[in-house]
């Protein structure tokens, strides 16, 4: 009867078991290298949560849903637990965090994100399908 666990203890019975013998591990020459997706820095819209474009004007509005991009809850300073929820020193509370401002700290809220898209899409979704099962 093989035992149920491998520690050595009172139920062995004298001999030692067999160990499997592992195949030799290749030499690579260094450490492995990491298959890591790469990584880049978006200006997603508070509203919608869309990828706005490179270098787009903070001044006007969302195409998608017609955010204010230049107002509290776009900025890199809008903190809720902040006091006026804002974490730079400001004078007075603004009401209307969705609403645009002229506020002297603003700073668009940027950030980095995983590159996970392939690149190539295809044109349909038949094709897509098709090309999940090809041998």
């Amino acid at each position: 009867m093989d035992r149920k666990y491998r520690q050595r203890g009172y139920q062995d019975s004298g001999r030692e078991a067999p160990r499997e013998k592992r195949p030799p591990r290749e030499d690579l020459g260094g450490p492995r290298q990491l298959a890591m997706p790469g990584r880049r820095t978006v200006l997603r819209c508070a509203g919608c949560g869309g990828i706005l474009l490179p270098g787009a004007d903070t001044s006007g509005q969302c195409p998608r849903c017609r955010f204010e991009l230049h107002s509290c809850k776009q900025c890199l300073y809008f903190d809720t637990g902040s006091r006026f929820e804002c974490a730079q020193p400001i004078a007075e509370r603004i009401a209307r965090k969705d609403a645009r401002n002229e506020c002297a700290f603003y700073k668009a809220r940027t950030t980095v994100e995983r590159d996970t898209s392939s690149g190539a899409r295809p044109a349909d979704a038949r094709a897509a399908f098709d090309s999940l099962f090809k041998k």
